[in-house]
Parts: structure tokens; C-alpha cells; sequence
């Protein structure tokens, strides 16, 4: 299947399910996720603001932000900008209708990064939503553990890859 055609596929299957189901599963995978070694041990995690129909990690951001430096994606341009999320950080909406922590640029490192995806396969092909941002972004961290996270219908037996694009150490989905 090609990325488009995955892409429109994946988009069919979300529809399938309602809000309360996604929310539901989001939970369960978020509680896999905090119970991963990497995750417990990781000081500094850089998770995302979630789309409506990605694994949604408000609730996991407000628990965690206080224990752990959580860092955001932020758009510029063509590129991931990564911010802090602190305890009083304002949000503003950015490209792509997501919400965006308004700080300035985080210029630490990480230990983790928590990635979303339209579909992942087993051995961590990622399928972004075809603008290469993670990509771009990734390439430059590519020592530091990456983690993808999906609900259970976005993992599929394959994902078309390309030589740029950046493979996840591991998914965690149900």
C-alpha cells in the first residue's frame, strides 16, 4: 500500500471509532508508556500536543510535567522547534490547528522521545503526516531512544519507507 493510500486507510479506521473509545485506549497506551523502563528512568521526555485523532496526552502532560522536564513540539517554518513545558506555560494554537506551548526554545537534550504517527509498522517504520517534520527533527537525535505510540489499528504488517525516513527503537500501541 502506498503512503497515501495508508494514510486514507488509517483516516477510515479512526472514523470507526468513537471519541470515548479512542480516549479510552489512549489512556491504556499512556499507562503502558509510564510503566517502560526508558520512561521511568528518562528525566528529560519530549512528548506532543495531540491532534483529535492521535493517542491523547493532555492528561499525561499535566501529571508528568511536574516530576519530569517535558518538552513540546513547537512549528517554525519547516522545522520542530522543541519548548519546555512548564507550570506556567501558556498554549496558543499553531500550524496545524495544534497547541503550542509559548516558551522559548529548550536547548537541552533528551532521553526520550515520545513520537506520534498515522501508522507504525513492527519494525518501526513510521508514517508521519507527509510534511517530514519528525524527520527532519529526529535526524539530529538519533542516540536518544524513540518510542512511538499509536492505538491498536494504526500498527500494520508494513509501512513504506523511504531512506530518509527515521526509524522508532519501539511502538507501544494495545
Amino acid at each position: 500500500m502506498e503512503k497515501k493510500e495508508l494514510r486514507a486507510h488509517i483516516k477510515m479506521l479512526k472514523k470507526a471509532h468513537t471519541k470515548e473509545q479512542l480516549m479510552e485506549q489512549s489512556k491504556k497506551i499512556l499507562a503502558k508508556l509510564e510503566q517502560h523502563p526508558d520512561f521511568i528512568k528518562a528525566e528529560r521526555v519530549m512528548l506532543y500536543s495531540a491532534l483529535p485523532d492521535e493517542v491523547q496526552t493532555q492528561a499525561f502532560l499535566e501529571k508528568w510535567h511536574l516530576k519530569k522536564t517535558i518538552i513540546l513540539p513547537t512549528v517554525v517554518g519547516d522545522d520542530i522547534i522543541p519548548v519546555e513545558f512548564g507550570k506556567d506555560t501558556a498554549f496558543a494554537v499553531g500550524d496545524f490547528n495544534i497547541l503550542e506551548p509559548q516558551n522559548e526554545p529548550y536547548t537541552g537534550g533528551f532521553d526520550l522521545i515520545v513520537v506520534p504517527g498515522v501508522a507504525f509498522d513492527p519494525k518501526g517504520n513510521r508514517l508521519g503526516r507527509g510534511k517530514g517534520y519528525y524527520d527532519r527533527f529526529l535526524c539530529q537525535y538519533l542516540d536518544v531512544k524513540r518510542i512511538g505510540i499509536c492505538f491498536n489499528f494504526q500498527l500494520v504488517e508494513e509501512v513504506p519507507s523511504e531512506p530518509f525516513d527515521i526509524r522508532m527503537d519501539e511502538v507501544i500501541t494495545l
